[in-house]
């Protein structure tokens, strides 16, 4: 009887001794976890709400409002146009944002709201995010959609009479759509890959034909010049 109370105590010592060393464990990640190295403080709901402000091409993301072409035409002159000119055609060395179409694949590619951007939240995600420049943020909600429409409107995707919304975000098809395609150079360039590329001494003789000084780094003729042979 007695060799079996002393089983019984030492498995429930054991036990004991288990659970101490479980709760010892537990209280120390937990002390790791709540360490703050003395600087920061964690983010509050409305403060993560401000950067929390991405668009899906689905429209998940988007916020209440909505704007017509007309209105947007008010805020991108008032805001946009001294920069971008009145018609989206750029004022000075600034982005052009109307125009381009069929451009891509030409030697002088104009990147446009109506010529490249394949999804609509593209647009709108970079006006919301980043514009106007040097006063990011600043336009309401009911700006912003009004803006982006009036933008659509420049690259001929809608008519005079649109009004850009939650309801009719997703009614909208951007030109270049199509234009996008997943990376398929493992399958499609596999022909010219080499197993032993060559790494050291593979041209027998390297000739300098032109210094950048006489040359120029972007020369201004269109003669294609060549610095290394």
């Amino acid at each position: 009887m007695s060799k079996c109370l002393s089983s019984v105590a030492a498995v429930s010592l054991l036990a004991a001794l288990t659970m101490v060393q479980a709760s010892a464990q537990t209280k120390q990640v937990e002390s790791v976890a709540r360490k703050t190295y003395g600087i920061g403080r964690i983010a509050e709901p409305r403060e993560i709400a401000g950067w929390d402000i991405d668009v899906r091409p689905d429209g998940q993301g988007l916020p209440d409002g909505q704007g017509s072409v007309k209105a947007g035409e008010e805020v991108y002159l008032a805001r946009c146009a001294a920069c971008h000119g009145e018609f989206g055609e750029s004022a000075g060395r600034w982005p052009q944002v109307a125009g381009g179409t069929g451009s891509l694949g030409s030697d002088d590619p104009i990147k446009t709201v109506g010529s490249y951007f394949p999804y609509l939240s593209s647009v709108f995600d970079y006006v919301r995010h980043a514009m106007p420049f040097g006063d990011a943020q600043s336009l309401s909600n009911d700006e912003l959609y009004a803006v982006v429409a009036y933008l659509l409107f420049l690259n001929d995707v809608v008519d005079e009479k649109f009004v850009l919304s939650k309801q009719t975000f997703r009614q909208v098809k951007m030109p270049n759509v199509g234009g996008f395609h997943d990376d398929d150079r493992e399958t499609a360039e596999r022909a010219f890959w080499k197993p032993k590329p060559c790494m050291t001494d593979c041209k027998a003789e390297v000739k300098i034909i032109g210094h950048a000084r006489i040359i120029d780094v972007t020369p201004e003729d269109k003669v294609s010049r060549r610095g290394v042979e």
